[in-house]
């Protein structure tokens, strides 16, 4: 027994559903022999036959299959007996119905083809009075709908669940992206601010005890990066929170604060310039947002890890690409760049974009990041 079966509610279903075909079976059948005096009176072996369908339903989650055939003799042996036309069949069209949508598609069908052909040649061997051509083919025009109609409704059901299934899917894959975006931009601020803290703060330890009128300087730097950088992580834990409350956040980093992530680079002692190609423009928020984090975090794995003392920013604006260059003055070195998290977020930022990202070196053997953002 599976754990639905034993939970109070799927109990309940199974008892409840045989017990009121029973009720209406068995009370059914007996005002059907009142109007159809014609037909056998009823008796003690009717209710037998009567009930075995109902009672074979309460297995129907463990055996469809063979209650299905319960059901099939006998509402079979229902018929060949001459008892009253009534709802003694329902639970055999239940069991047919509950087989097709288990799955058992090939038994519900023989199901019904024997029943109703064992009913035509039982009523033959047997010598009892055959209804007429018509009769006998309407009773086999309403089998066969009751097959489509159970055809119908395992295609419904399929169609219900492949939605949902679909609607969980996407589900997951817009959670598992959003996850992504966040663990982005965590990276993002927390690789960038904690970059210039660090560098600020050797500054201002080498220059406490030598020049101490001039550490001021890098512990203002570490105040305002270490603010922004609360800032920023805040707004972002607002989101996961789905909070309603207010709290400072920042407008959408976009390439319009350019002039300011550079100035901030430039305070914890890497010289940057930036060259701009082509008409700026307003861009869509997240391609503006992407270019500005590619940048950021560029300039983020200058000053980490490449010993440089400039940096050259270039942007190019064309008619189809944005297109985004870093390059530094940083230690010569040979062979492919190593991609850790950072151009890995950067990659993955381009592509989501439809655009691509590689990191190569440049001539004199320092780093270069190339990205092109499609418009």
């Amino acid at each position: 027994m599976t754990i639905a079966e034993t939970r109070p509610g799927s109990r309940a279903k199974r008892v409840g559903i045989p017990l009121l075909v029973a009720v209406l079976a068995l009370f059914g059948s007996f005002g059907a022999s009142h109007g159809q005096p014609e037909r056998r009176a009823p008796d003690a072996l009717m209710v037998i036959l009567v009930l075995i369908g109902p009672i074979a339903l309460y297995w129907m989650r463990r055996q469809p299959v063979a209650v299905l055939w319960a059901t099939a003799l006998s509402t079979l042996a229902y018929l060949l007996m001459q008892y009253a036309y009534g709802p003694a069949i329902f639970s055999f069209v239940i069991a047919v119905f509950y087989a097709v949508r288990s799955g058992h598609r090939v038994a519900a069908w023989v199901a019904i083809a024997a029943l109703y052909g064992g009913h035509v040649i039982g009523r033959l061997i047997l010598g009892i009075n055959t209804d007429g051509i018509y009769q006998i083919l309407l009773a086999g025009a309403c089998f066969v709908v009751l097959a489509f109609a159970a055809e119908l409704f395992r295609g419904h059901r399929e169609r219900v669940a492949e939605v949902a299934r679909a609607r969980k899917e996407e589900e997951l894959r817009r959670a598992g992206e959003e996850r992504l975006r966040i663990a982005q931009e965590l990276h993002d601020v927390v690789a960038h601010h904690i970059s210039l803290i660090n560098v600020q703060a050797g500054v201002a330890l080498h220059l406490v005890d030598r020049q101490p009128e001039q550490a001021g300087s890098a512990l203002a730097a570490i105040k305002d990066a270490s603010k922004e950088a609360l800032i920023e992580l805040r707004s972002i834990v607002g989101v996961l929170r789905q909070s309603d409350e207010s709290a400072p956040r920042q407008p959408v980093p976009g390439l319009d604060r350019l002039g300011h992530l550079i100035s901030r680079t430039s305070g914890a002692g890497l010289e940057v310039h930036a060259v701009v190609h082509g008409d700026p423009r307003p861009l869509p928020t997240s391609l503006d947002r992407a270019a500005f984090r590619i940048i950021q975090e560029s300039l983020t794995n200058i000053v980490r890890h490449a010993h440089a003392t400039t940096a050259t920013v270039r942007i190019q604006y064309g008619e189809e690409n944005l297109v985004l260059q870093v390059d530094d003055n940083g230690q010569t070195l040979a062979g492919p760049p190593r991609e850790g998290n950072g151009i890995i977020g950067m990659r993955e930022r381009a592509t989501a974009l439809g655009g691509t990202l590689t990191a190569t070196r440049t001539p004199t053997g320092a780093l270069r990041i190339t990205a092109h953002l499609p418009l």
